[in-house]
């Protein structure tokens, strides 16, 4: 027989907490009234509840969360289910029993149980934060409070559905670029290994001088052979280097920054991080959320640190008794940060590293070194005046001030979301306009070089012979 945990009053209004073994639930409640106690709350013994649920039949072993597209049709559905006015416990069963195995079925027979235990919908979400986030936890322990469960998970469905609407747009749009940029890899790796050689052999063997072009384009083709299988390690050193550098609080800060001041890819993230904050702060807002705790959940949502900043000090400002809009102009400077001036620093001196190395000459160092002084001026330039610009628009912050003194905040920041989650799509729209031609441009150049290279002393033996 289960035991369970109480708490309850007596006659004089005194907490009492005990336990007691019944049936059921229902039977321990009665035996409680008898006893002439207010039961309060009531759960299954903790000990119990987690042998009871190993035992629970349904549960599948997985490896990893739940994904948003599937997420988000959970929401919507559990928000249909609930304005068709069913009970929240039938709701979660009957979308527990369609869910297919995985991380979600498990954690809805987990919030099943806690429900049952007497734990709120809210409680019981909160124990399974691999599913159910911190923004999600506190929007449904809104709705519970302000007897609007069903409104908060109508808002909570619309705002992740538009999430992944913009995540789609974004990662639809760089599936072509990515393609061709592996395909002309492909096309540009076999020519250097499979063709080059062929007529490198044929000049060696008619002994004939070669113009540095083509003997760049040789030693490049020999590095390549020579270290065929220590190019594809390149970018996973760099990955591995970040993420090692990221983990740093203050490495992570000037990686982000470097990130957000690339041209138009920094925008693009600028933006599009911009778009999830405020809508993330307007639905938590407009869904009773205290505006402290909705600040510190939009501040952990951004996944960018120059974000985090912000937002971390807008929420101090506003504990000592400021405005949002006030604290939120002085403190989105990006600033002077040492670790993103060393990200600049590498796009700067890879001429200088990467040329002579491939094939060591006077002329060749020379080139490299004024290639690597430009690209300093260049991007030096740049990083200065990036350092004095804003992360966030006067834009928001006039949005911001707007809503707050007509008391229409949440109305203002769903408007700046859609302006923003517009301007992500012609962004992204003008950027796939602009890689298409870069690339065959690129493509046809390099092509070009190598047909240039390879012909030119073919041209200059025909010349001889003749």
């Amino acid at each position: 027989m289960p035991t369970y945990q109480f708490e309850a009053m007596d006659a004089k209004g005194e907490e009492i907490k005990d336990v007691i073994e019944a049936a059921s639930q229902d039977d321990a409640q009665a035996t409680i009234r008898q006893m002439g106690y207010f039961v309060t709350k009531i759960a299954v013994q903790k000990g119990e509840a987690a042998t009871a649920g190993k035992k629970k039949a349904g549960k599948t072993f997985v490896i990893g969360g739940v994904s948003g597209k599937i997420k988000t049709l959970f929401t919507r559905q559990l928000s249909i289910l609930q304005d068709a006015g069913l009970p929240i416990l039938r709701s979660l069963r009957i979308l527990e029993q369609q869910a297919a195995p995985g991380a979600l079925k498990n954690s809805l027979i987990d919030v099943i149980e806690e429900i049952e235990s007497g734990s709120t919908l809210s409680e019981a979400m909160a124990k399974s934060p691999k599913v159910f986030d911190r923004l999600y936890v506190n929007m449904i322990r809104a709705g519970e409070a302000g007897g609007a469960l069903e409104i908060i998970l109508r808002r909570l469905a619309e705002f992740m559905e538009r999430a992944q609407t913009l995540k789609k747009t974004v990662q639809g749009a760089m599936i072509y670029p990515v393609v061709v940029v592996l395909v002309a890899v492909g096309i540009l790796t076999f020519i250097m290994i499979g063709i080059v050689p062929t007529f490198n052999k044929m000049f060696q063997d008619f002994e004939l001088e070669l113009p540095l072009a083509t003997t760049i384009l040789i030693k490049t083709s020999e590095k390549m052979l020579t270290l065929v299988w220590f190019i594809p390690l390149v970018p996973v050193a760099l990955f591995i280097f970040v993420k090692l550098v990221t983990r740093f609080k203050p490495g992570r800060m000037g990686f982000h920054q470097f990130l957000l001041q690339l041209p138009v890819i920094g925008k693009l993230i600028e933006k599009n991080i911009l778009a999830r904050t405020t809508r993330t702060l307007g639905t938590l807002v407009s869904s009773g959320v205290p505006i402290l705790e909705a600040l510190t959940i939009t501040r952990e949502t951004s996944n960018n640190a120059v974000f985090e900043r912000m937002y971390a000090r807008v929420t101090d400002a506003i504990r000592e008794g400021e405005t949002i809009n006030k604290p939120m102009r002085i403190h989105s400077y990006y600033g002077f940060h040492p670790v993103a001036l060393f990200f600049w620093g590498m796009m700067c001196v890879w001429p200088l590293v990467v040329l002579p190395g491939i094939y060591w000459d006077p002329f060749v160092f020379q080139v490299a070194g004024v290639m690597t002084i430009l690209q300093m001026m260049m991007w030096g330039f740049w990083y200065r005046r990036k350092t004095q610009s804003r992360i966030v628009d006067e834009l928001v912050v006039n949005m911001v001030g707007v809503g707050e003194e007509t008391g229409e905040l949440d109305t203002m920041l769903y408007k700046v979301a859609d302006y923003y989650d517009e301007e992500v799509r012609t962004l992204t729209d003008g950027m796939m306009k602009l890689i298409e031609p870069m690339l065959i441009v690129f493509l046809g150049g390099a092509v070009g070089f190598i047909v240039i290279s390879l012909f030119m002393p073919l041209v200059s033996l025909i010349t001889g012979l003749s």
